[in-house]
């Protein structure tokens, strides 16, 4: 008698990959608008720049990464014999794409003017930074693939998680926040509908796509009664154009290289947290019943940032969060195949950017906020109940950064303003200055201090001290910490006297904090275990 299993046919597409397309698509069509929003409309950058240049080789990562995914899951269900596997779902990495937009692309185009560059040639060199940045960003990954899971042994999680959520927090949750009580009537609908669905987990009737419901009620609502100055914000006509562009592979990353390499201290932070995520989210597929293979996935996300990199994409791609939610609803393959083709053709042929001006930011801002709720949660719950004040403290570089952005905003704080509060002449370092300070490097800054908490609450005051020690020899040369405002790398003997104090100050704080830590690691109170109400 033959035994042997005769193998079943894949459905690799169901009608849970509908509601796994709108998801997924939305997810990243969420991105994009914001990435246009800050750079057209808070940074004034060149928007026919965004569309045909950036956008084009951002989407083609996305289509090449989730072509591949979806080849995996085919594979994996092959091997497995399994009918029901779920494809890896990719999209652009909400923290990064946003913090870099905030922390590198816009001050950068700012910068490249104030030095007298007409502002056509600022963008194009503002452009060819962020190329030069994903570039660098997706070959840290493809290292950071073979060793990944080995920092995120090292590194505790209050450090990794507690970063993450802290961009949840300041730059991903609060910027589309103030977009929705910008315009409170379509933007609280939006916002109420995607509570409904997504956190309290209540289906709509005949299980209509959360997401979905909530971008097209919010449109209607906006076209509906903005013309008439009932929704509380300005009406914007909807007068958007196609706009072509091919992300054809290009050498000019190499034109701003030289300029991202001081913004390296923002660029492996989120290089190295999409890796640790990518781990953690093949895992929970693991668990769920799809065992792929981690070093393909990261892999994948690593080669798809480079691909979009080189085609003249600003944002990198990684394995979104949620592949068991996706499988729970049904999907199988085709929610990532469609997804790709989707945004990928849409980059190319400019309709990704009809649909990002055609949704108002108030509508697809809840979105976002769902988001960052998702990530500030997490870092609670998958981190230690101890470790919860490590992670509240990874907070607060973020912050600083935020402030500093919204106080360097022109149409804020005039340039010059900015300036003289960054040098005024007083016995203590200006608050402008500290403040810049605290927000420059802040991914790395948010990580190490995190670590660093982590470890004394677990009384391990040696491992403590070597954060701290880290934490001093970055600040002195402004890796963190940087006195300067466009957080360039320095020797702090080249700084302005006000400025040197930055380091100076900074570094034998580190550093006497640390040398009190070892002396305390000697004493029998600190090898005692901790009090209940500390565990």
């Amino acid at each position: 008698m033959n035994t042997q299993t005769q193998p079943c046919k894949y459905r690799w597409f169901v009608l849970g990959d509908i509601n796994g397309f709108f998801g997924l698509m939305f997810d990243n069509m969420t991105v994009l608008s914001f990435l246009a929003g800050i750079m057209i409309f808070g940074f004034g950058y060149p928007a026919d720049i965004v569309y045909t240049r950036m956008f084009p080789g951002t989407a083609f990562g996305v289509l090449f990464g989730d072509i591949i995914y979806t080849w995996m899951a085919f594979r994996l269900a092959k091997k497995t014999n399994n009918p029901n596997v779920t494809a890896m779902p990719l999209g652009l990495d909400t923290p990064s794409t946003i913090g870099i937009a905030l922390a590198v692309l816009g001050p950068a185009f700012i910068g490249l003017k104030a030095q007298g560059i007409p502002e056509r040639e600022a963008a194009i060199l503002t452009w060819q930074i962020g190329m030069a940045t994903m570039v660098f960003i997706g070959a840290i990954k493809v290292v950071f693939s073979f060793i990944g899971g080995w920092v995120q042994r090292v590194v505790p999680q209050a450090g990794l998680l507690g970063s993450l959520a802290g961009i949840g927090m300041a730059l991903i949750g609060f910027i589309p926040i103030a977009e929705v009580f910008g315009m409170p009537l379509v933007g609280m609908v939006s916002l109420g509908l995607v509570f409904y669905t997504l956190v309290a987990g209540i289906r709509l009737p005949k299980n209509f796509p959360g997401v979905l419901a909530a971008v097209v009620v919010g449109t209607v609502l906006y076209y509906l009664l903005a013309p008439h100055g009932l929704t509380g914000g300005n009406y914007q006509p909807f007068s958007s154009e196609l706009h072509l562009g091919f992300p054809i592979p290009t050498l000019g990353f190499l034109d701003g290289f030289g300029h991202a390499l001081k913004y390296a201290p923002i660029a492996v932070p989120f290089a190295l947290l999409t890796v640790v995520g990518g781990i953690n989210v093949t895992e929970s597929a693991r668990v769920a019943g799809d065992d792929y293979k981690t070093r393909d996935i990261l892999l994948t996300e690593a080669f798809s940032t480079l691909v979009a990199g080189v085609c003249g994409g600003v944002a990198q791609s990684t394995p979104y969060i949620g592949q068991p939610a996706y499988k729970q609803m049904g999907s199988r393959a085709g929610y990532t195949l469609l997804t790709g083709l989707f945004i990928g053709l849409g980059g190319i042929f400019g309709y990704v950017g009809y649909i990002v001006e055609l949704i108002p930011r108030a509508v697809i801002a809840p979105i976002l906020i769902f988001v960052a709720l998702d990530i500030m949660c997490q870092a609670f719950k998958a981190c230690p109940a101890r470790h919860a004040p490590a992670v509240a403290l990874a907070f607060f570089p973020t912050l600083a950064r935020l402030l500093q952005i919204k106080l360097s905003t022109p149409e804020i704080v005039p340039v010059e303003n900015f300036s003289a509060l960054m040098v005024k002449t007083t016995k203590a370092l200006p608050d402008m200055q500290v403040l810049v300070a605290l927000g420059n490097g802040f991914i790395l800054t948010a990580m190490l201090w995190g670590a660093f908490m982590a470890k004394l609450i677990d009384r391990n005051l040696r491992q403590s001290t070597f954060y701290l020690l880290i934490c001093a020899a970055m600040t002195y040369f402004g890796v963190i910490h940087s006195a300067l405002p466009d957080g360039n790398m320095y020797l702090p003997c080249n700084l302005p006297e006000l400025a040197r104090q930055v380091p100076y100050q900074f570094a034998t704080g580190y550093i006497v904090l640390a040398l009190i830590f070892f002396a305390l690691s000697y004493t029998r109170e600190s090898k005692e275990p901790p009090s209940p109400e500390h565990c």
